[in-house]
């Protein structure tokens, strides 16, 4: 009997992850022409396949296909372009058996991915950008990312909104909490909630910082996390000269080994393979030993310690 849709996106949603520690990668696949750190590269369906197969050979376990700028100044486009970006992209890496997120603030674009096979919603709003939104993920029963940005009008991050007396983590905390409690009314089960931060949205680089050092906090709210931080502003910032977004490379691996190693469920990035090693490191870090099926070349053997070549050394050489 061949599998309907419904039970290989169940399947690919378990690959995924959102009830597994380790802390996947997912890579970002933008199909626009004005995204801050690679827009127009991809913009065309051939130039985004090619760059998605790319991304899962560095080894993105998942790839959000995105076709709409939320950068600084970005403006909004239309309906039909969006799902002429998107929904070709989701339909030909999805038959090739990739798992495919989708970045979209749109119910109707969510509606159109999902039935070509899409299996995770990414949506920046929170679900706040489009009524319908909610109603489409529980009916279809996928995953979707609530993530935090206070604005009164989606579409640019620009600008910075008032945050909670307590402070940003107190503020996002608060602001998750009644996302997760509206997609809760709508019909999507707990299962199906992953929460984001929202890093550099509406938000400074002091509050990004402080979201990342209460990173634990959020995760403490039992719902898997997506940290995305991959080459944005303030962490291009970290140093003392000014630098473009790629060259934040090396800083956006910190985080995410940072953020793997304290819980979160996902980093979203541009550069698969340094961050894809990152959080390797992390974990091996957290459970104090290698990794399964990773070992060094010439390792000695489990529980050996030095033994095994103390052993061969003060063994007789033999005949020459």
């Amino acid at each position: 009997m061949t599998e309907s849709p419904v039970q290989a996106q169940a399947e690919q949603q378990a690959e995924m992850g959102i009830e597994n520690q380790l802390c996947k990668v997912m890579g970002i696949v933008n199909v626009t022409e004005d995204s801050f750190s690679d827009g127009g590269l991809y913009k065309t369906f051939d130039a985004a396949i090619a760059h998605a197969h790319e991304l899962v050979d560095q080894g993105a376990h998942i790839l959000d296909i995105g076709g709409e700028s939320t950068r600084p100044g970005a403006h909004r486009v239309s309906e039909d372009e969006e799902i002429a970006r998107v929904v070709p992209v989701v339909r030909e890496l999805a038959a090739e058996g990739h798992l495919v997120s989708v970045d979209t603030m749109r119910a109707s674009v969510a509606q159109a991915a999902i039935a070509e096979g899409a299996v995770f919603i990414n949506d920046v709003s929170g679900g706040l950008a489009d009524p319908n939104m909610y109603t489409v993920c529980a009916d279809a029963d996928v995953p979707i990312c609530l993530m935090h940005w206070k604005t009164d009008r989606f579409g640019s991050a620009s600008g910075r909104a008032e945050t909670h007396p307590d402070g940003i983590v107190a503020d996002v905390r608060e602001h998750l909490l009644q996302l997760v409690d509206g997609a809760l009314a709508a019909g999507i089960v707990e299962e199906n909630i992953v929460l984001d931060p929202g890093l550099g949205f509406a938000k400074n680089a002091d509050d990004n910082w402080a979201l990342l050092h209460g990173l634990p906090e959020l995760i403490d709210l039992g719902f898997p996390v997506l940290v995305g931080a991959s080459r944005k502003r303030f962490v291009a910032a970290v140093g003392d000269e000014a630098r473009t977004p790629k060259q934040a490379d090396a800083a956006t691996t910190a985080i995410s080994a940072l953020s793997a190693a304290a819980g979160a469920w996902a980093v979203r990035v541009h550069n698969v393979a340094d961050n894809l090693d990152a959080v390797r490191v992390a974990q091996a870090w957290n459970l104090g030993r290698s990794l399964t099926g990773y070992t060094a070349a010439g390792d000695y053997p489990e529980g050996g310690s030095n033994r095994a070549a103390q052993s061969a050394e003060s063994a007789p050489e033999g005949n020459e």
